[in-house]
């Protein structure tokens, strides 16, 4: 349980003076509130450290898993827009606030932008949330809706081309399951089920709420001393999975109307406990290796061009949480399994010859200055903080373990990960 404190404590970013507020609110739910001077609009995210890899996990005292089908977090997510009264989309028409919502892998969020009326368009956030209503009929209607979508991203290339990786690389995390779940599924969801997660996970001590940029600590604490409620402090912890090491299949094909093949090369990490994932100087490290590797600047990637192997929609990035760890590159080729071979020998001649300093110090800097950069857009800020605070870092950590990075701290990844027993292919291809 977070420690209630009366006063807002002020966290400032050392390297850029970067100011931002935490209070934890008598109900439990911490709050963070980043005035951005000159800024006309804000922008607010509300999230729970709930999402759909939570299919087991123990409540307060218990020594057996509870376990709920798959998808239900993202059911959960839909049917809270509704009440019995309105829809939370149309209070939001009447303030001009932009608003949405997500289920990730380990998170839940509702969010708004605005350029006014951000006192009334919070409190439609803070009430719609604390207000769920699940009946027989309304569940029922959801789960066509759902079916529909899950049954869209059947036929989606960009989205089975992930999942199928993400299916071959683990055997047991449910990462592995999309965040929509099955028709099979979500068919067996209830008012009770989502009434039995709604109370464990969006319970506010498992919660927490950002605001930026034209905002004041005194409006945001106004709204939520009148709108949230007072409930019971619940702990809830995830179960952790048996995941072994190895992956599942290295190679996996899918036939799709695509116009040219697209693909996913994946890189399984390994976490023994099933729930740990890495420190944010390692996170930074990765993005620094990954940078070197192939990043645009990289020789990788211009002798792919080159080839004609590759075009702009490649990418890579490390992809993670409780659990799971992904070194994930991805875009269109003709020849996926070139791309794949000239990866794992790139990976094989850094090891051999290591990283040149040029290319290192031009990664590091690049690197530190998108943490910088991302500090002036209010969107970045405030999901950085839902983020940090999910996974039990100090705000801005990122800012601070990029500053003070070392190159041995990148060797040391280089020569523990990207290991080709635990390489897995996605392959979508024309049919």
């Amino acid at each position: 349980m977070p420690k209630i404190n009366d006063v807002w404590q002020e966290i400032r970013e050392p390297h850029t003076g970067d100011a931002c507020f935490k209070l934890v609110h008598p109900t439990g739910l911490t709050i963070f509130v980043c005035p951005k001077e000159g800024y006309a609009s804000s922008y607010a995210i509300f999230g729970t450290r709930y999402g759909s890899i939570d299919t087991a996990f123990y409540k307060d005292g218990e020594d057996k898993p509870t376990r709920v089908p798959a998808g239900i977090a993202h059911y959960l997510e839909h049917k809270l827009f509704e009440n019995e009264d309105a829809d939370a989309f149309e209070r939001y028409a009447k303030t001009g606030a932009s608003a949405n919502a997500y289920t990730g892998f380990d998170r839940t969020a509702y969010l708004f932008t605005c350029t006014d009326r951000l006192e009334a368009s919070l409190e439609i956030l803070l009430d719609f949330v604390q207000s769920p209503y699940f009946t027989n009929e309304t569940v029922a209607k959801e789960q066509g809706i759902i079916g529909q979508e899950i049954r869209m991203g059947e036929d989606s290339p960009s989205r089975q081309v992930l999942f199928n990786l993400l299916r071959a690389l683990y055997h047991n995390h449910p990462v592995r399951i999309d965040i929509a779940g099955t028709v099979e599924s979500i068919a067996e969801i209830t008012p009770e089920l989502l009434y039995g997660c709604y109370n464990t996970f969006y319970n506010l001590n498992n919660m927490a709420l950002a605001v930026v940029g034209n905002v004041t600590t005194e409006l945001v604490k106004k709204v939520a001393d009148r709108i949230l409620k007072q409930g019971e402090d619940k702990v809830v912890e995830r179960a952790g999975v048996d995941e072994p090491p190895e992956v599942v299949k290295p190679h996996v094909v899918q036939k799709m109307p695509v116009s040219a093949p697209l693909f996913y090369l994946g890189f399984k990490d390994y976490f023994p406990d099933g729930k740990s994932s890495r420190t944010p100087q390692e996170l930074i490290a990765a993005g620094v290796l990954l940078e070197v590797l192939a990043g645009r600047s990289s020789r990788l990637y211009n002798q792919l061009m080159e080839r004609g192997l590759i075009n702009s929609s490649f990418d890579c990035d490390y992809f993670d949480g409780p659990g799971y760890g992904i070194w994930l590159f991805g875009g269109e080729s003709s020849d996926p399994d070139a791309v794949a071979r000239a990866i794992s020998d790139e990976i094989a001649h850094l090891r051999k010859d290591g990283i040149p300093s040029v290319d290192y110090q031009a990664a590091h800097k690049a690197m530190y200055g998108r943490q910088l950069s991302a500090l002036n857009d209010i969107e970045s800020v405030g999901d950085i903080l839902i983020s940090d605070f999910f996974a039990a870092r100090t705000p801005f950590s990122a800012i601070d373990a990029a500053a003070s990075l070392k190159p041995e701290m990148v060797e040391r990844l280089l020569d523990s990960c990207l290991a080709e027993h635990q390489m897995a292919l996605s392959i979508v291809s024309p049919i």
